[in-house]
């Protein structure tokens, strides 16, 4: 680990050190050069790595289930997935993707739903996929489509879900389907579906710049159990958001992996490259651009860490982690940027850490709410609170 100086800030606990410098040394021994042309089989190998070692029990709440502790410890979730993205991209994915994948069910699950999924999620031997997005409803979730028909004992699902994270290879996916009790957002229900339920699809994967397994899934005719039905009929959206809140700050904590791990790569070349009779490092318009990386990083860095003790606290943060994605995965992208143009020709070359890096970090400005959304969500709350505190202005002059 490079830089540590921001484990000593007052949002973490002296365990949290530990952990970070831990997992930073068992990352580099195991999943770092961890990059084959097979994602299906790098993926499903870094998650049973991850369970072995011990690492996925921070993304299961509940000792009895697996946990690591009672509750999701959000610092712990940055702290894995800001390690884990500067060493491999795909191994902070495999990371995530278990944790959003069974958040509902550790958030709203019956004991009997725990019981049965969350302790193979935590040993790394099942894994788990969250099915949101559709085609027509991405930033606007509680647009979704997808039909679940009460019929008797079972839910009839009919409908598409779209760029599902470990489609194709999960082991079951928690999926949110209209069941109708009400208009849009509260006619959403959630369910557990197994991936070999009869009438589930894995209609295409998809290919994207930073290879990750991604599906598209139909559902035809797809009967669930009631049983299989996460918390209450109608309370789908709430349960999505709620764990969506969970995680969306360690979006913002993956991007700062990637930025870190960029500033390493850019200092390295800064000194080592030489240029004009000295080294690049030398040049005041290096200097400036370093300048700037670091100064980006420990601003997104205190807005993320901020957002994630502010949860551990018990505080709302949809505001704060909103910021903190925002801010993350903006800056994150500028800093890679600046990193590969200092790396000049060789930063384009595949395979080079700040290429990889490069392809990494574009698709967090857009999963899990995009960096449009995250100002439509800081606006309205910064509205909503003005306008709840806020005296009349005709008021206040009579």
């Amino acid at each position: 680990m490079a830089d540590t100086r921001y484990l000593s800030w007052p949002f973490f606990a002296p365990e949290h050190a530990t952990f970070a410098h831990t997992l930073d040394r068992w990352a580099a021994e195991q999943v770092a050069d961890i990059h084959s042309h097979d994602t299906d089989g790098d993926c499903r190998t870094l998650v049973r790595l991850l369970g072995e070692a011990g690492w996925l029990t921070h993304v299961v709440a509940g000792t009895q289930w697996g946990g690591a502790a009672e509750a999701i410890d959000t610092r712990a979730i940055c702290l894995a997935r800001e390690t884990l993205a500067r060493h491999n991209g795909l191994a902070d994915f495999a990371f995530a993707m278990q944790g959003l994948g069974s958040g509902a069910i550790s958030l709203a699950g019956t004991p009997a739903q725990q019981a049965a999924y969350l302790p193979r999620v935590a040993r790394g031997e099942a894994i788990a996929a969250f099915a949101l997005s559709e085609p027509t409803s991405g930033s606007d979730a509680a647009a979704l489509q997808c039909t679940a028909q009460l019929d008797a004992a079972h839910y009839v699902l009919n409908g598409e879900k779209t760029w599902i994270s470990n489609g194709g290879i999960a082991d079951f996916y928690v999926l949110f389907a209209r069941t109708g009790e009400a208009p849009g957002a509260r006619g959403i229900s959630a369910f557990i579906v197994d991936a070999d339920a009869p009438g589930l699809e894995i209609a295409e994967r998809m290919d994207v710049m930073a290879p990750h397994p991604l599906a598209r899934l139909v559902f035809r005719d797809c009967r669930v159990p009631v049983g299989q039905r996460i918390g209450a009929a109608g309370e789908g959206f709430k349960i999505a958001m709620r764990t969506l809140d969970v995680f969306r700050t360690s979006v913002a904590a993956a991007a700062l992996g990637f930025a870190r791990r960029a500033l390493d790569e850019a200092l390295q070349r800064a000194i080592t490259r030489e240029m004009f009779g000295g080294v690049l490092a030398d040049l005041q318009l290096t200097q400036a651009s370093l300048a700037r990386m670091a100064t980006t990083i420990d601003s997104a860095a205190l807005l993320t860490y901020r957002a994630a003790w502010q949860r551990d606290q018990g505080e709302p943060v949809t505001r704060e982690a909103a910021m903190a994605k925002y801010v993350a995965t903006e800056g994150a992208q500028e800093v890679i940027d600046a990193a590969l143009q200092l790396w000049g020709g060789m930063g384009v070359r595949s395979g080079v850490p700040v290429e990889r890096l490069y392809r990494e970090i574009r698709a967090l400005r857009i999963y899990e709410g995009a960096s449009e959304v995250q100002q439509l969500i800081i606006a309205r709350e910064l509205l909503r609170d003005a306008r709840t505190t806020t005296t009349p202005l005709s008021a206040s002059h009579t």
